[in-house]
């Protein structure tokens, strides 16, 4: 086991990685992360299944067993590859969805991402997609736009644990956080145990870096450029602070007594863009009880050499982060406009990954079998 891992996991920190493929499961380098690199879950989205797709050999056994089933619609064949492999990761942290109490040991699957401007399309999905996977420590990966919300609480409501994905902003995280709570208060209404939903919130960290240094730059004062590398921890700290704020409110309370676990904040895109930072920064200076790190494997292996873990590093912050943002506005950066741009930018980037998904996939179907 990875000592500078364990010390970031006795934090609190649950550490996942964010990537899953079919070699990786195969080869038993997904378990040899558990053993070795104190990995506790796996989240994926299309960029990454269509990385892994694109390989192809891991695949085409099963996409010959479905052609000669019938099922030959593209994104009915991309559905059952990806949920194959989420359900076998699945089982493989079954051991650690049970000792955590279904905290961790997750994996998580993602709706399609034309869905995201769609919230019956989602919801319709969302069951699909769980019905499928058919594992009780699957999350159901849904977008934070304005549709998604809906989507989100009537999702929780029906039972189904949810990752919340591309969030960027604090307003749209306080929103997240009303949705789920709705969904819990949904479900008891309903007469539903809550005891067996679990929900995460993916806060994208790295993206507001890339996106606000390069305005700064643009602008160009010694103050614009004083501020580089500083946006995205801030905004990551201040959501903390909104998390702890609802974690001492009444609404939860009232849930929590009822059996409900706390929707933790997940840190995303956590791999640093600019080679001049500390390429452990996004790991190591949002440590605090109770979040997710979710890894690429670079990352990952780059805190396990030489990341610092010194304890809490978001609690004590919290103040300096909201300097941090009034500094921000004053030197010209409207965060509104950023966040908004960066939410458009990933529902879009992610459609293109599953566009590739679905040539890569639409070219094996056409291939000739043996």
């Amino acid at each position: 086991m990875n000592d500078r891992l364990k010390a970031l996991a006795d934090q609190g920190v649950s550490i996942w990685l964010d990537d899953l493929s079919r070699e990786r499961l195969t080869s038993g380098n997904l378990a040899e992360l558990i053993e070795q690199k104190s990995v506790t879950g796996v989240t994926t989205n299309p960029t990454i299944f269509a990385a892994a797709l694109s390989h192809g050999e891991s695949y085409a056994g099963q996409v010959a067993e479905l052609e000669a089933a019938g099922v030959t619609a593209v994104d009915e064949v991309i559905r059952h590859l990806t949920s194959t492999d989420v359900r076998d990761a699945c089982d493989l942290f079954a051991g650690i969805n049970a000792e955590t109490d279904g905290v961790d040991g997750r994996v998580s699957i993602e709706v399609e991402p034309g869905l995201a401007m769609d919230a019956e399309g989602t919801i319709a999905q969302a069951k699909e997609l769980h019905a499928l996977v058919d594992r009780p420590n699957v999350l159901v990966k849904i977008p934070a736009t304005r549709p998604g919300l809906e989507a989100i609480r009537r999702t929780i409501a029906a039972g189904i644990s949810v990752n919340v994905t591309l969030i960027f902003s604090i307003e749209r995280y306080r929103e997240v956080l009303d949705a789920w709570l709705g969904g819990l208060e949904d479900a008891l209404a309903a007469g539903r145990e809550i005891d067996e939903i679990h929900s995460v919130a993916s806060f994208f960290v790295s993206r507001v870096d890339a996106e606000v240094d390069k305005q700064l730059e643009a602008i160009g004062s010694d103050e614009a450029l004083a501020l580089r590398g500083q946006a995205a921890l801030a905004n990551a700290r201040i959501a903390y602070a909104a998390w702890l704020e609802v974690m001492t409110g009444e609404r939860w309370a009232t849930l929590r007594n009822r059996g409900a676990h706390p929707q933790r904040p997940l840190w995303a895109s956590t791999g640093v863009k600019n080679p001049d930072y500390d390429d452990t920064m996004y790991v190591t200076q949002l440590v605090a009880d109770g979040c997710v790190n979710t890894m690429p494997e670079k990352t990952m292996d780059a805190v396990a050499d030489h990341g610092q873990v010194t304890g809490d590093t978001i609690t004590d912050n919290i103040d300096d982060a909201i300097g941090v943002m009034g500094q921000l506005q004053e030197v010209g950066i409207d965060l509104d406009d950023v966040v908004a741009q960066l939410e458009d930018e990933g529902v879009s980037k992610f459609n293109a990954s599953w566009e590739e998904l679905v040539s890569s996939v639409g070219s094996v179907l056409q291939e000739p079998q043996p």
